[in-house]
């Protein structure tokens, strides 16, 4: 049945190894028309960084995946960048400073890519897990980093971070004006469903759809994009949610909502902040 609205997944990773293109044709089989498609780990596709350039090969496959997505009718834009985490696994064999400069580095070859129309946005963020405060200081500047890089792309710069509330948040959105970003392109990934904070300092949530979120965030308006996070790990099927989920919970929703909000959150809004076309 084709999709009578477009449903988009603001945070998805595909992997060749694992169930790809078949993940994609179930989320496709659901009602999904677009996703946002965000690069996996190094590590994760068995790359180990000794230097920026390393993260072409992890850019290169994520374009390519998306090539293949769009093949099979349905929407894919890559989001590049280096997860916050590569630093744990960085400083196992360089100096933090060394660290540091290879993930910015590799955050600015991801910013080479949105420049020539290959990807619409990057990603970064901050470690999820307690680090040193060295280590705090050092993501942090990196993130900022990716503030910048966005400003100068005019693009959208995809947040992994900890957990957060309002006090994060505000940290956040402090440490992004300080660089100029357009801050509606700002997007904290697995967002929990404080729209009006997000809405009040200027942040983009995509608000993971776990059971309840989505109708909790619909409470504080529609400015919000839906996303699972699915993860696409042979060990971990299905984490952190499945690829059906986004299409289901919206046809559900839409039968006490209706359709209105839902085109807000599934186009206009990553039309929005991706600077991108939900067509269907």
């Amino acid at each position: 049945m084709p999709a009578k609205i477009p449903i988009t997944d603001n945070h998805m990773h595909i992997d060749p190894r694992a169930r790809g293109l078949e993940a994609v044709k179930e989320f496709q089989k659901s009602g999904g028309t677009h996703i946002i498609l965000v690069t996996k780990p190094s590590w994760s596709l068995g790359i180990t960084v000794k230097k920026p350039e390393d993260y072409l090969a992890v850019f290169e496959e994520t374009v390519e995946i998306a090539s293949k997505i769009r093949e099979i009718g349905v929407g894919a834009f890559p989001v590049l960048g280096v997860h916050p985490a590569e630093i744990s696994k960085l400083t196992e064999y360089m100096e933090l400073p060394e660290a540091t400069e290879t993930m910015k580095k590799g955050l600015e070859l991801a910013a080479g890519y949105v420049e020539r129309g290959l990807a619409v946005g990057i990603k970064s963020g901050r470690p999820h897990y307690p680090v040193s405060s060295e280590v705090w200081a050092a993501s942090n500047e990196v993130m900022e980093h990716a503030f910048f890089l966005g400003k100068e792309q005019d693009c959208a710069v995809q947040l992994h971070t900890e957990n957060v509330e309002e006090p994060e948040l505000h940290d956040i959105a402090e440490r992004a004006k300080k660089t100029g970003i357009k801050m509606y392109r700002v997007v904290k990934h697995y967002s929990p469903p404080l729209v009006k904070t997000c809405e009040e300092l200027g942040i983009f949530p995509g608000v993971i759809a776990v059971k309840g979120a989505i109708e909790q965030a619909l409470g504080e308006g529609t400015r919000f994009m839906m996303e699972t996070d699915y993860i696409d790990d042979p060990d971990r099927p299905g984490a952190v949610l499945g690829p059906k989920t986004i299409p289901k919970r919206t046809l559900k929703l839409i039968e006490t909502h209706g359709e209105e909000p839902f085109w807000v959150v599934h186009k206009e809004n990553p039309e929005k902040v991706y600077d991108i076309e939900i067509e269907l």
